[in-house]
């Protein structure tokens, strides 16, 4: 996922790209601007799908948030804007632009988190559909049998680098289809997305070491199972479990 930053703070800036490197979402920060016009100047020179997010500040110095949000009405790249209290009003105008979300700063790793998961599945979604009005490849009248295997195979997949950074192009490169025939295919033959299905062995693995290593600390299991971001591995364990790490921990002993 390729994100360009623009916000006149430096400060945010690096913050932003120390937090979006650290998430296991395979994001690379193309460009990091004090201003939307130099923001602009990257963006009008990337092709189609070169550029998969914005993230901008409302008030910058040359170009505003709102201008260079304008610029991007043709574009099919999603929008998050930086706001302040003060700038309440500003952000719920950008929203009239077609812009994805907005977030208050100082802004909330977990909910920053949430927002790209959301829009890096919408994404999916948006290429499967446009797969499915597609002539049927080669690929998709393989055998049952075959996928079969390769479901199999994805499953042993996860379940042996649960802990590693999730690259759906390297796991379709290994069972030899696209990956949105392959997310596709996942979903009819299991009825969950591989994402959710992911989220699922990294939750179970998590309660094995809660309940096995109680010595381990949360940071150590956040990371164990594959979670940079211990705040957000918290969240996310109490809304599949409804109860926090230390709760469950405290259990099971």
């Amino acid at each position: 996922m390729n994100i360009i930053i623009a916000d006149d703070e430096e400060f945010i800036r690096l913050g932003l790209e120390k937090i979006l490197t650290k998430m296991d979402l395979d994001i690379t920060v193309i460009g990091s601007y004090s201003n939307g016009m130099d923001a602009w100047a990257h963006i009008s020179k990337l092709g189609e799908g070169e550029l998969d997010v914005l993230i901008t500040d409302i008030k910058m110095p040359m170009m505003d948030g709102l201008r260079l949000i304008e610029h991007l009405r043709d574009k099919t790249i999603a929008t998050i804007v930086l706001s302040g209290f003060s700038e309440f009003e500003y952000a719920r105008k950008a929203l009239r632009y077609g812009v994805r979300d907005y977030l208050l700063k100082p802004v909330d790793k977990a909910n920053l988190y949430d927002l790209l998961i959301k829009i890096k599945q919408e994404r999916d979604e948006s290429m499967l559909a446009g797969d499915m009005n597609e002539p049927i490849l080669p690929q998709e009248s393989i055998s049952k049998e075959k996928e079969h295997h390769v479901i199999e195979q994805m499953k042993s997949i996860l379940e042996q680098e649960y802990d590693k950074n999730f690259e759906m192009e390297r796991m379709a490169e290994t069972v030899g289809m696209s990956a949105n025939y392959l997310s596709r295919l996942f979903k009819q033959e299991t009825g969950m997305t591989l994402t959710d299905y992911l989220i699922d062995i990294r939750i179970e693995k998590a309660k094995q070491f809660l309940t096995d290593h109680p010595n381990l600390k949360n940071y150590e299991i956040s990371q164990l199972v594959g979670y940079s971001d211990p705040v957000y591995f918290n969240k996310l364990f109490k809304k599949m479990t409804g109860e926090t790490p230390k709760d469950y921990k405290g259990k099971h002993r």
